[in-house]
């Protein structure tokens, strides 16, 4: 299972295809730790470098300040991106974790929706 958070995106000055850096949140964002993301979380992220992206799954480690990188999806022909040391990195969810989620099942008799406020949907 995958941690979710809120408005995570910060620079990154890593080169190469290795672990990313984590550096400092993009104006009006957070960092992984403000986000609640913890040592260990693992956490779908988007890289995106000029008019290149990478999609993926990581491992963040609080300690040394990165993420591991798993490309599900690129831009780069399902590869790593190779950085030049200019990228933000993002939190996202991935299309297929929402998919996996959903119930199909058939619903059955009459049911009430309600909102918050007691109020018929």
């Amino acid at each position: 299972m995958v941690t979710l958070a809120n408005r995570v995106k910060v620079e990154t000055s890593t080169t190469g295809t290795g672990t990313i850096s984590l550096g400092s949140a993009v104006d009006g964002y957070q960092t992984f730790s403000d986000a609640g993301v913890s040592n260990g979380d693992t956490v779908r992220y988007t890289i995106e470098e000029e008019n290149y992206w990478e999609i993926g799954s990581g491992v963040f480690n609080s300690s040394a300040g990165t993420m591991t990188r798993t490309v599900l999806q690129s831009s780069s022909s399902g590869s790593l991106l190779n950085l030049s040391g200019s990228a933000q990195v993002f939190l996202t969810v991935f299309a297929d974790d929402l998919n996996d989620t959903l119930d199909y099942g058939l619903v059955t008799g009459s049911v009430t929706l309600t909102d918050d406020y007691g109020g018929l949907v």
